[in-house]
């Protein structure tokens, strides 16, 4: 089993690294911060930074950014959710320092040139028209919506073309909310590779822990006072799910059904992990593929999902069907959640379960990106990143009757929100 090493920075910032045998070397810094920290005109903040700290820093340029990896070989990513935003990159082990050092500069020191960032804005805008053109994607935007009505939560990642016009007037205007949001005690530098934890720590120290003189403006030394951000908690309302229907013109019905569900932490929600992948959790040989799909025949592909955030949570199932199979379709989604409500598993069929989940982590613990991107998460929520055995051995100690009180609570009918295009 690789080893995993944990450091806090004065500031508060933390560090976790994991030991490989591979000469890769992936590193990263995950920041909590995300959509539900934007107030209504500043949704899109979050991804609009994503974006453009991409278009230079201090000691880069655009086209520097992406020499600088690529002509060693590398990659490099970000991605943005309702809660964090993510820079990391895949290099080679001797490339990692340099790699670090970019990686900070882009979090730390970015420069917001207007002409470089009215191109980014462009790019976003046209990735809205993309989304809207997909309906399998933004299907999950306006269910979210539904279950999220009057959060922070409930507002897309990508935001609106009015907002991102206004978020783009002036860099003052986000490198004022990175200052606000970007702060040592809510990120995560994560390192998964075969370096030692001392150089791991030595480059960290180096490169956060520098005071900036442009950019942001502000050093990672100490932790922030009198700084507030916007973190509205989520509150749900009655509990009693509704049906939505829009109109799009799409040659199939799209729909998705689910409610809230558990938050990261919570006692319930590694059985609603191990419920979820039961239901129809991206298996061939789960209840609702095995129905719809295999049965039936009515669906190309089906799935289900559980999506755990900071202090809620919810499941969904989606599937895309001819519009004379949709009201079938929901009737055997709800036999399926009935089963589940209604009968306690036997051994055989948790022992099954088990079994497959196992494998399935397994494979996935295969993938090294994944990995450094879970650890991180785990991190920056838990202060802790096991290893996929040890949390599978918790699984493991999951009863059917705890499934069953899950399923019972979480698949309510009067509570599950109903979403098509039609």
């Amino acid at each position: 089993m690789n080893e995993t090493f944990y450091h806090n920075l004065p500031s508060g910032l933390q560090i976790v690294h994991r030991k490989t045998t591979s000469p890769v070397v992936y590193v990263g810094i995950m920041v909590g911060a995300g959509t539900r920290h934007e107030l209504p005109n500043e949704n899109g903040m979050a991804h609009y930074i994503e974006h453009c700290v991409f278009k230079g820093t201090e000691h880069y340029t655009a086209r520097q950014i992406i020499n600088h990896i690529e002509g060693i070989g590398g990659e490099i990513n970000a991605y943005t959710t309702k809660e964090e935003t993510t820079f990391y990159a895949a290099t080679l082990r001797q490339h990692f320092r340099t790699t670090l050092h970019l990686l900070a500069d882009m979090v730390l020191r970015p420069t917001f040139h207007k002409k470089e960032t009215d191109k980014e804005l462009t790019v976003i805008l046209d990735e809205i028209e993309s989304y809207n053109d997909s309906p399998s994607e933004l299907i999950y935007d306006d269910f979210e919506n539904m279950i999220f009505e009057g959060s922070s939560l409930a507002m897309p990642i990508l935001g609106t073309k009015r907002t991102l016009r206004h978020i783009s007037k002036s860099p003052d205007i986000a490198l004022n909310w990175m200052k606000t949001h970007y702060r040592p005690e809510r990120m995560v530098l994560f390192v998964l590779g075969n370096i030692s934890t001392q150089q791991v720590i030595s480059a960290a120290e180096k490169e956060l822990l520098a005071h900036s003189p442009q950019g942001i403006q502000y050093s990672l030394t100490t932790p922030a006072e009198n700084v507030h951000s916007t973190s509205l908690p989520f509150r749900e309302g009655t509990g009693v799910g509704f049906s939505r229907t829009f109109r799009r013109h799409t040659h199939q019905t799209h729909i998705m059904l689910g409610s809230h569900a558990y938050p990261i932490g919570h006692p319930k929600q590694l059985t609603m992990y191990l419920l979820n992948n039961i239901l129809g959790g991206g298996s061939m040989s789960s209840r609702l593929y095995l129905s719809l799909r295999e049965k039936h025949g009515l669906v190309y592909n089906i799935d289900s999902q559980a999506v755990p955030l900071s202090d809620t949570g919810y499941w969904n199932i989606y599937l895309a069907c001819e519009p004379q199979h949709k009201e079938q379709c929901l009737e055997l989604c709800h036999k399926e959640l009935k089963q589940l409500r209604d009968t306690t598993l036997t051994s055989a069929q948790l022992q099954r379960a088990l079994r497959q989940l196992e494998g399935q982590m397994a494979i996935s613990a295969e993938n090294q990106e994944n990995n450094a991107l879970a650890m991180a998460k785990q991190m920056l929520y838990h202060h802790h990143a096991p290893a996929w055995q040890e949390t599978f051995a918790k699984v493991q100690q999951i009863t059917p009757t705890q499934l069953q009180d899950v399923a019972n609570e979480v698949f309510d009918p009067e509570k599950i929100y109903t979403l098509l295009y039609d």
